[in-house]
């Protein structure tokens, strides 16, 4: 099941979290000042490339409108996957300078049934020096007919000449809130009935990737079906569920010395991974300290806890690290 395939956004009012980028982009299309060429950057699974197919869609949409119709020709071949103006080249797999030049030729052919012809290049940024050589002749004299847009993870890999002959874009994570909105809305339509600790697991799990929530939930519908609880979401992702991290903070700060090193015992003897709980611990501190501030009184536990992360990697003990941090700030007054 590819749930982010099949409920990819048709319109920029459908895509969740770029809101910044939707306007400017809009703004050209009403405008007729479209550039030629584009930079998308940013983490994985925030939709440059849902973005670049939606932009392409509205400039050659029949309607020339700041939304693609949906209906006519050009659009229904976009979506499709069909259309014969629309060139999407994954730079990862095709890096060198014989497919830029082979680019490069294609550009120089007028649209077969369209106003331009629109290349995307995904992961821009695994491209051959040649290759950007060759792919900076054609930006720098692009014919009047086509569209470049570049998209990538990692956008400092890409050379300062070619970043000068483009418009840059920079696309955000995700916020749980956003990410969960949209999952409400796959889960509607999916006719899937989940609890909000399992739209939260997924949503943390995510880490800001609306691909990878999307491919969360098929991966949790695939084990459990339309009926989705927290708990069972959890145990699939391999996420901690919320109350261990409260039940664990809550010792911490009642001085329980023996009791919070026997939950870590207990989460080390059921196969949990203490690395990705530790991680996943300090990200729960984190969000409570925010929540709490001004009160700091929680600084010395993420303190001691992300220092016990990193002694994890060299430990003979697996637990030991999270046992001394326990103890560490039970024992004493605090600091």
């Amino acid at each position: 099941m590819t749930l982010y395939r099949t409920y990819r956004p048709k319109t920029f009012g459908e895509l969740e979290g770029q809101e910044h980028v939707v306007q400017t982009l809009q703004g050209a299309l009403s405008s007729g000042r479209i550039g030629h060429a584009y930079l998308f950057c940013g983490p994985r699974g925030t939709g440059k490339t849902t973005m670049a197919r939606l932009l392409a869609k509205a400039l050659n949409c029949e309607k020339r409108d700041t939304e693609p119709c949906n209906k006519c020709f050009s659009c229904t071949e976009s979506n499709a996957g069909k259309s014969m103006d629309l060139i999407e080249i994954d730079a990862a797999s095709n890096r060198g300078i014989d497919e830029i030049r082979n680019v490069k030729e294609s550009a120089q052919v007028a649209a077969t049934s369209s106003r331009f012809k629109v290349f995307i290049v995904d992961e821009v940024h695994m491209l051959t020096t040649p290759a950007f050589n060759a792919l900076l002749k054609t930006l720098e004299e692009p014919p009047s007919h086509t569209l470049f847009i570049l998209a990538t993870t990692e956008p400092h890999k890409v050379p300062e000449t070619i970043l000068s002959r483009v418009q840059r874009f920079d696309f955000k994570k995700l916020n749980h809130d956003q990410i969960i909105a949209k999952l409400r809305t796959v889960a509607k339509a999916e006719n899937l009935t989940m609890d909000d600790e399992s739209f939260r697991a997924i949503a943390t799990a995510a880490s800001g990737s609306l691909r990878d929530a999307e491919s969360a939930l098929a991966k949790v519908i695939s084990y459990t079906g339309t009926t989705i609880n927290g708990e069972e979401t959890s145990k699939i992702l391999g996420i901690i569920p919320l109350k261990v991290h409260e039940e664990l903070l809550s010792l911490i700060a009642q001085k329980q010395t023996a009791q919070a090193i026997a939950k870590i015992a207990d989460l080390h003897e059921s196969g949990v991974h203490l690395d990705h709980f530790a991680k996943q611990f300090i990200d729960y501190l984190r969000a409570e300290l925010l929540a709490q501030l001004p009160n700091a009184s929680l600084v010395p536990v993420v303190q001691r806890f992300m220092q016990a992360r990193q002694d994890l990697r060299h430990s003979p003990i697996p637990q030991l690290p999270l046992e001394l941090a326990i103890i560490d700030l039970t024992t004493h007054a605090s600091r």
